[in-house]
């Protein structure tokens, strides 16, 4: 529609810059959304040719899993390798070059709300502040946006997405949202220890009991190697962590073989939320919509969220369209019949069903519910426990000791994040607030 004005506010210095690329694309919605051009999208070089998942029984050992046995959505025969950075910027050019005004580096503080209580636009943050909130001589005031309709798309737990969700009550009779924090790491490595379009993922080691999650191992191009580690966020020893598992998990031989002799060129960890459809958000509300990981669209049963993304934002432009050219539709009769909705339906027990019976029961359950009734069992699972609810107190919790890092596969926290491309002034304000200071030394500190 040429007489709509689309305006896209990105938070990094470009698009894609806040993205960890390396990862395994489904591209049938690219192709939905650019059937002319998609071909041509220079990060769709690498199909996946080899598809392999290994049960790591213990720092040593695996044993590989039949295909038979993996569940289908863990299937990636017809999918890509890309790097995910390239993919934005790619669709980021096709976007400029259909007249939308794209604006890097501003990013919203807060949304607008009018008299009625609608949702009509964004403020953008000040700029020019040192770390106490004072004004620099570079200060420039922040600016409200106004729109018609605004759509958020944060990415996961997105600041303004949960002041939305609860304003606008989008989570109702929805079960909790759950997480996982994933760790990813871009390897150059030689020629002869690459092969182009393998994937192998892992289960097991190094998460023991009382820990969900699992590794992945990608080559795509250019000798590189994504290679990281998903922990969810319901473990119960507080004592356990997330990055020094991946640390270790790099030492397995199945994972070091890879990595040994290659250099570490890029490293990063972000939130995934991995809910499924139960914990699915509503997508809209008065004034706009919340969209993609920011509502929970990402599909747990193939832990891949990028083409739902994609899936959901190609159905709140339709919405948006319908709404602003004054015709009648209901969202949720639009997402209930979509491509999208039916995917994330036949995975919507995936999560839960692994958090209510344990990863042994819930991996039965699994492959029983998609390889052999193919995702048509009449049953709901839902897990209505808080992720946080899962953390024994220390007391009641083995001590863990980790290894030192030994530089060359595993490495501390501090060199990590300077491969992660975050660039902070010194004297900035910082963007993480408690909510409440006296928590964290009063109570969790004390207790976990």
């Amino acid at each position: 529609n040429q007489n709509l004005s689309v305006c896209l506010l990105e938070k990094g210095s470009e698009i894609g810059s806040h993205i960890i690329s390396g990862a395994v694309f489904e591209p049938e919605t690219l192709f939905d959304l650019f059937p002319e051009e998609a071909s041509s999208c220079p990060t769709l070089n690498t199909p996946v040719k080899r598809d392999d998942v290994y049960f790591l029984t213990g720092s040593k050992k695996s044993i590989k899993v039949p295909s038979w046995l993996t569940p289908k959505g863990l299937h990636n025969h017809g999918n890509y390798i890309i790097s995910l950075g390239e993919l934005c910027q790619w669709i980021g050019d096709r976007a400029i070059e259909l007249g939308v005004d794209i604006f890097p580096g501003f990013p919203a503080q807060n949304y607008l709300l009018d008299k009625s209580g609608r949702v009509c636009g964004i403020t953008t943050g000040d700029m020019g502040l040192d770390k106490q909130g004072n004004q620099k001589g570079t200060w420039t005031p922040g600016m409200n946006i106004y729109a018609k309709q605004t759509i958020f798309a944060e990415g996961s737990r997105g600041h303004l997405g949960k002041q939305l969700i609860k304003e606008f009550n989008l989570d109702g009779n929805k079960t909790p949202q759950h997480y996982a924090i994933g760790f990813k790491e871009i390897w150059e490595v030689d020629t002869d220890k690459h092969s182009s379009g393998d994937v192998l993922h892992t289960i097991g080691w190094p998460l023991n009991k009382g820990t969900s999650g699992g590794g992945f191992l990608y080559h795509f191009s250019d000798n590189r190697i994504a290679v990281g580690l998903i922990v969810d966020l319901n473990y119960n020893n507080p004592h356990h962590s997330p990055f020094q598992e991946f640390q270790q998990y790099k030492q397995h031989p199945k994972i070091k073989q890879f990595l040994e002799s290659g250099k570490r060129v890029s490293y990063g960890a972000r939130a995934i939320t991995k809910g499924g459809l139960h914990s699915l958000v509503k997508m809209d509300f008065e004034g706009g919509m919340i969209i993609g990981c920011d509502a929970g669209t990402l599909n747990p049963g193939k832990i891949k969220g990028s083409h739902c993304a994609l899936q959901s934002g190609i159905l709140a432009a339709e919405y948006v369209n319908k709404v602003l050219s004054e015709e009648v539709c209901d969202f949720d009769d639009m997402f209930s019949s979509s491509a999208l909705y039916k995917e994330l339906n036949k995975a919507r027990n995936f999560s839960s069903a692994l958090h209510k019976f344990g990863f042994y029961g819930g991996s039965i359950y699994n492959f029983i519910e998609s390889n052999i009734f193919r995702n048509k069992l009449p049953i709901d699972i839902k897990d209505n426990e808080q992720d946080c609810d899962s953390l024994k107190p220390s007391k009641d919790s083995k001590i863990k000791s980790y290894p030192s890092p030994d530089n060359v596969l595993s490495f501390d926290i501090t060199s990590s994040l300077f491969l992660s491309g975050t660039n902070h002034e010194e004297d900035q304000p910082v963007h993480l607030k408690l909510a409440d200071a006296k928590i964290p030394l009063d109570y969790n500190l004390e207790k976990y």
